[in-house]
């Protein structure tokens, strides 16, 4: 008797988990039918508090805009910035110039001249501060509404209540934006890359 109720206990939690898996991918699926155009959104997953949004367009690639020298992001950006160079190694042999840029509060972003594309790539950084607005208009203490309006027509906000982690990743997986929220307000941004060349 002791089996069969463990074996029926075993059954209906691994129900309950396909069930779940299946509602998780029927929302991510609605979710894509009133992505912006803009986006080029191709797929969406959630899995618990975390929805990951694949996304083609090149504002995930150049949240802060396209820049094609350090001098100019920090001229062009219109906020102030401490810099600090340095030299990081990649493919354990080779270094390249380092720029990080930061603010006061300790946001900051890791960004190299690239020699392939002739403009500024990022390699990392952490946003705290809401003065530092991305290229779409996203910055920190905006409402978890407005964030996902930047990225959907409309949306059931049912869907989105749950999500504490929003990440937005470029085609490739080479750049992926992490948006963090702490209720209902947008709290940090991260940004991480897989980039290996200069």
């Amino acid at each position: 008797m002791k089996r069969t109720l463990t074996l029926v206990l075993m059954l209906l939690m691994a129900a309950t988990g396909m069930t779940q898996q299946v509602a998780s991918r029927a929302k991510a699926m609605r979710m894509m039918s009133f992505s912006k155009p803009e986006y080029q959104i191709k797929d969406i997953k959630v899995y618990t508090d975390t929805m990951t949004v694949y996304s083609l367009s090149r504002y995930v690639i150049y949240p802060f805009g396209e820049w094609t020298s350090i001098e100019q992001f920090i001229t062009g950006n219109k906020l102030h910035w401490y810099r600090e160079s340095g030299y990081r190694k990649y493919f354990d042999s080779m270094e390249v110039s380092v720029n990080r840029m930061r603010r006061l509060d300790d946001s900051y972003i890791d960004m190299f001249y690239s020699i392939w594309t002739k403009k500024i790539e990022l390699l990392h950084g952490y946003v705290s501060d809401s003065e530092v607005i991305l290229a779409n208009g996203m910055h920190v203490g905006m409402t978890k509404d407005e964030v996902f309006g930047v990225f959907f027509k409309r949306y059931p906000k049912s869907y989105t209540a749950d999500i504490a982690v929003l990440k937005v990743v470029s085609g490739a997986g080479e750049v992926a934006e992490i948006y963090t929220f702490r209720g209902t307000k947008l709290k940090h941004i991260k940004i991480e890359t897989a980039y290996k060349y200069y």
